[in-house]
C-alpha cells in the first residue's frame, strides 16, 4: 500500500469524476454530435468542389475560397463566442450558434452564385464556431488532469474521423442529388443539433463561475492568455498540426482526382481510409496517457508526423511509388497528427481552467485560422500532389520546432500528469 504524504494537497475533485461509466458515455455522445458540426460543415462538400466550378463557370482557386471562408468563420466565431460563454453559459450560446448555422446552410443549399456561396460559407462558420468552442469548453468545466486528456481523446475519435469520413459521406450523397443536396444534409444535421443542445446537454458553468461580462475584462482575459508562453506556444503547436490536416483536406480532391484520375466514390473511400489511422492514434493515445505524459506523446507525435510528412513531400517530388506512396504517406501523417492533436489542447487548456471558454475560444481561433491559410496555399503552388505535402511538411516540422524551442516540453509543468484513471467503457 503507497504512504499518502498527509502536507500533500488533495487533488480538486471534478463534477466529470463523479459521473457513472453510463453518464460519461452519454457526454461523450452529446459533445462528440457537438464536435461533428464543425468538420462536416467543412469537409462533406469536398468531392463536389469540381462541380460547384463547372456549375458556377469559376476557376479552382474561387471555389477553395469558400473553404477559407468557413474557416474565417470558425475563428472568429470562437473568439466571440467563447468570452461570451464564460460570461453567460454554455446552453445559450450553443442553441443560438447552431440556428445562426442552420439558415446559413439553407442559404448555401439555394445560392445564386459562387460570391453568394462564399459569404454564407463565412456566415456558416460562425454558427458551426458555437458548438466546436463549447464541447471544449464543457469538457473543462468537467474534467481535469488526465481525466481531461482522456475524455479529449474519445471525442477525438469524432474529431478525428468526421474530417476524413465527411467527404466519403458527402461523396454518397451525391449518387443520389447534386452539390446543394450536402448542404440540404446540413440543415438536417444542425435541427438534430438543435435538439441535442436543447435536451442532451445541461448548463455546466454555475453563475458563481462565470467571469465578468465587458470589452475590457475580455482584452485583459485574452491579454493574459498571450502573456503565458508555453500557453501560446501549444496553440501554435496545435494550429500548425491542423493546418496540415486542412492542407490535406483543401487539395486533396483535386490531387486524388485530378492528378490520380479517382472517381467522387473512389475518392471518398481512398479519404475514408485515412480515418483508421487517425481513429487508432486517437484511442490508443487513451493508453498511452496511463504511462507517459501528454507532452511527451505530443513530442513523439510531431517527430514521427514530420519525418512523415517529408518522405510524402520527396515521393510527391520525385513520383517514386506513384499513388500508393503518396497514400501510405498520408496515412501515417493523419496517424501521428491524431497522436498530437488531442495532447496539444488538453496541456494548453490545463493552464487556464478558470477561464475554459476564452481559452479554447483562442486554442480554436488559431487553429482555423492557420487553416484558413494552409488551405488556399494549397491552391496557391498549383494544386497538385507537390503543392499538398508542402504545406503538410512545412505545418508539421514547423510545429516540431516550436514546441522544441517555444513550449520546451522538458521543463513545462502541468496538472495533466499520468494517472491510473479508469476509462469510461463504450
Amino acid at each position: 500500500m503507497t504512504a499518502v504524504d498527509p502536507a500533500a494537497p488533495p487533488k480538486p475533485v471534478m463534477p466529470g469524476d463523479l459521473m457513472t461509466p453510463r453518464q460519461r458515455l452519454r457526454l461523450i455522445l452529446v459533445l462528440g454530435s457537438l464536435i461533428a458540426v464543425g468538420p462536416l460543415t467543412i469537409d462533406m462538400y469536398l468531392p463536389a468542389l469540381p462541380a460547384i466550378v463547372d456549375d458556377f463557370g469559376t476557376t479552382s482557386a474561387a471555389v477553395q475560397l469558400t473553404l477559407t471562408g468557413t474557416l474565417i468563420g470558425l475563428a472568429l466565431g470562437q473568439l466571440l463566442i467563447g468570452p461570451l460563454s464564460d460570461a453567460v453559459g454554455r446552453r445559450n450560446p450553443l442553441i443560438a450558434g447552431t440556428a445562426l448555422h442552420i439558415v446559413a446552410s439553407v442559404g448555401c443549399a439555394l445560392a445564386p452564385s459562387i460570391g453568394v456561396l462564399g459569404a454564407l460559407r463565412v456566415v456558416q462558420g460562425l454558427g458551426a464556431a458555437a458548438a466546436a468552442v463549447i464541447a471544449m469548453a464543457v469538457v473543462r468545466d468537467l474534467f481535469s488532469g488526465s481525466s481531461f486528456a482522456q475524455l479529449l481523446s474519445r471525442l477525438l475519435l469524432v474529431m478525428g474521423a468526421a474530417p476524413v469520413l465527411a467527404p466519403t459521406l458527402g461523396s454518397e450523397l451525391l449518387r443520389w442529388t447534386q452539390w446543394r443536396g450536402v448542404f440540404a444534409a446540413l440543415v438536417v444535421f444542425g435541427v438534430l443539433l438543435m435538439l441535442v443542445a436543447m435536451f442532451g446537454l445541461r448548463e455546466t458553468l454555475p453563475p458563481e463561475r462565470r467571469q465578468r461580462g465587458g470589452v475590457l475584462p475580455t482584452v485583459r482575459l485574452y491579454g493574459s492568455l498571450l502573456r503565458d508562453r508555453p500557453f501560446v506556444g501549444l496553440v501554435l503547436v496545435a494550429g500548425l498540426a491542423m493546418a496540415a490536416i486542412f492542407a490535406y483536406v483543401g487539395g486533396s480532391s483535386f490531387v486524388l482526382q485530378g492528378q490520380y484520375g479517382l472517381d467522387e466514390q473512389q475518392f471518398g473511400f481512398a479519404f475514408g481510409a485515412g480515418a483508421i489511422g487517425l481513429i487508432a492514434a486517437t484511442q490508443t493515445n487513451v493508453r498511452l496517457l496511463r504511462r507517459y505524459s501528454p507532452q511527451r506523446i505530443l513530442l513523439a507525435a510531431l517527430l514521427v508526423g514530420a519525418t512523415a510528412a517529408l518522405v510524402l513531400l520527396a515521393v510527391a517530388v520525385t513520383g517514386f511509388g506513384g499513388l500508393p506512396a503518396v497514400l501510405a504517406s498520408l496515412w501515417v501523417v493523419l496517424a501521428a497528427t491524431g497522436l498530437a492533436m488531442p495532447n496539444a489542447p488538453a496541456v494548453a487548456l490545463s493552464r487556464h481552467g478558470e477561464a475554459a471558454g476564452t481559452a479554447s475560444a483562442l486554442l480554436g481561433a488559431v487553429q482555423f485560422g492557420i487553416g484558413a491559410v494552409a488551405a488556399p496555399m494549397v491552391g496557391v503552388f498549383g494544386t497538385g500532389a507537390v503543392a499538398m505535402a508542402l504545406v503538410i511538411a512545412g505545418g508539421l516540422v514547423a510545429a516540431l520546432l516550436v514546441l522544441l524551442l517555444v513550449v520546451r516540453p522538458a521543463r513545462l509543468t502541468v496538472e495533466v500528469e499520468p494517472e491510473p484513471v479508469a476509462v469510461a467503457a463504450h
